[in-house]
Parts: C-alpha cells; sequence; structure tokens
C-alpha cells in the first residue's frame, strides 16, 4: 500500500510559472528563500519558466541532512552534474526532527514546495543519494515505485533485509542505477551477489556501474547520474548495464 504523504493543492500551471518567473527575477539560484525554509534548490542556468523540468531530490550522506552539517554542496555537484538540465534541491531536516523518522516527510515536503513555485515535469522526478542516503534513496523509491522516475545510489548499497520488493509489478517499471566504487565491491562481494541475484530473481531493473578512486561524487561518477537521467527523460535505450566503468 502506498503511504505517500497527502499532496497539497498545487498551484495552477500559469501561476507556477509566474512564480518560477519571478524568483528567477529575484536572484533565485543558489539563494535560499522563505519559501524554501531550510532546504536548498538549484535553477538551471538560462532557467524558462515556461517548460517543465526534470527534478532531481538529493539525499546527502545522513550525517550532513542536519542544518549545522553543510559538507554537501548542492551548487557545487549540480555544476559537475548540468548546469542547464534540471531543478535540484536537497531535503534539510532541522534540528528538532528526528533524521531517520522525518526523511520520508522531509522528500514531500521540497518536493511540494519546489512544484508550487517552479514548473516540474510530474513525471520526472528522481531520487539521488550519497552514501548511507543512497540507501533511503532506494528505499523511499521502492515504497512509491509510482511516484518518482528513477532513483539513483552513489555508493549506499540496497537494503536487502527490508522487503522492498511488495509493489513488485511496479517496482520492476522503476529505473534504478547503483554507483560505486571498485573497493566497496571487493569489500562487499557478498552483498553485491545478493543484490543482483535479487534484482534478477525479482525481473527489476538496476545498471550497476563500479569507479576507480574513493570519491562517490567525482567528475566521472555524476557526468553518468546526467547521461543515465537524460536517457530516461528523452526515452532513450540506457547503455546495457556493467560492472566496471569504461
Amino acid at each position: 500500500m502506498n503511504s505517500r504523504l497527502p499532496k497539497r493543492h498545487s498551484r495552477s500551471g500559469s501561476a507556477r510559472r509566474q512564480a518560477a518567473t519571478d524568483s528567477a527575477a529575484a536572484g533565485l539560484p543558489g539563494i535560499a528563500s522563505d519559501w524554501l525554509g531550510d532546504d536548498r534548490l538549484f535553477t538551471p542556468l538560462g532557467h524558462e519558466p515556461g517548460y517543465d523540468y526534470p527534478l532531481l531530490v538529493w539525499l546527502p550522506e545522513s550525517r550532513e541532512l542536519s542544518t549545522r552539517k553543510k559538507t554537501f554542496e548542492l551548487g557545487r555537484v549540480m555544476q559537475r552534474v548540468s548546469l542547464r538540465n534540471f531543478v535540484a534541491v536537497q531535503p534539510v531536516i532541522g534540528p528538532s526532527e528526528s533524521p531517520t523518522a522525518d526523511l520520508d516527510e522531509a522528500v514531500w515536503r521540497s518536493i511540494d514546495r519546489v512544484r508550487d513555485r517552479i514548473a516540474i515535469h510530474p513525471n520526472r522526478i528522481f531520487l539521488v543519494g550519497q552514501g548511507d542516503g543512497g540507501s533511503d534513496a532506494f528505499r523511499i523509491a521502492c515504497r512509491h515505485p509510482r511516484e518518482f522516475a528513477g532513483v539513483i545510489s552513489l555508493g549506499g548499497p540496497f537494503p536487502l533485509e527490508e522487503s522492498l520488493f511488495s509493489q513488485l509489478a511496479d517496482v520492476r517499471r522503476l529505473p534504478m542505477l547503483f554507483c560505486c566504487r571498485r573497493s566497496s565491491v571487493l569489500e562487499q562481494a557478498a552483498h553485491t551477489d545478493r543484490t543482483l541475484r535479487l534484482f534478477h530473481a525479482a525481473g527489476a531493473a538496476l545498471a550497476m556501474r563500479i569507479y576507480p578512486g574513493s570519491n562517490d561524487l567525482s567528475k566521472a561518477v555524476l557526468a553518468d547520474v546526467n547521461r543515465w537521467v537524460m536517457d530516461e527523460v528523452c526515452g532513450k535505450p540506457a547503455v546495457v548495464p556493467s560492472l566496471s566503468a569504461s
């Protein structure tokens, strides 16, 4: 059963476009605004208010979800992904909120805030997580597979023990990308093998790419994030998944 929180009534398309125009004129990209709360927003270079953009919802490592931590810089990360293709938001959990219990609520709240102000394509909302934020992204997307166009984990393993395939028919239609470091795969070989076997048996789609180095947010990884999402957005067939990055 889909437990997604009730969504507020969205503004009309013309109202969202006008709000986006006003925000862009006020220099919104990279700047916090009252309607955002503590969340962080990235709007693309040359933002076009009349175009329904794909939305990337970023979940960094859990220790960085607090307002007191600013290691993850959304603007810097998005510069490496694409300056023009996406709107992106990073939900921030306030000091009075529980990081684990309130993460789902924070994600829906951020999505609703952005959609109320900026034109977002309703069928092009992607979850992207880093580290344990990637595992959280898998959790949320598999629990609500109809709400997202795809999910990407950068270094966060799939939570195998949580029965996340209860909505199997919808999960099978959910594109997933797992980007990980070569050293992590070697250290967690048994977990990787179980993950691949689970997806194969379930008929679910998981593209897995392995990278040298130790940076989950390297230029190579983020460039692949851009290409993979744009392939999904444009309806192009994705490159056949492999266990190594070229």
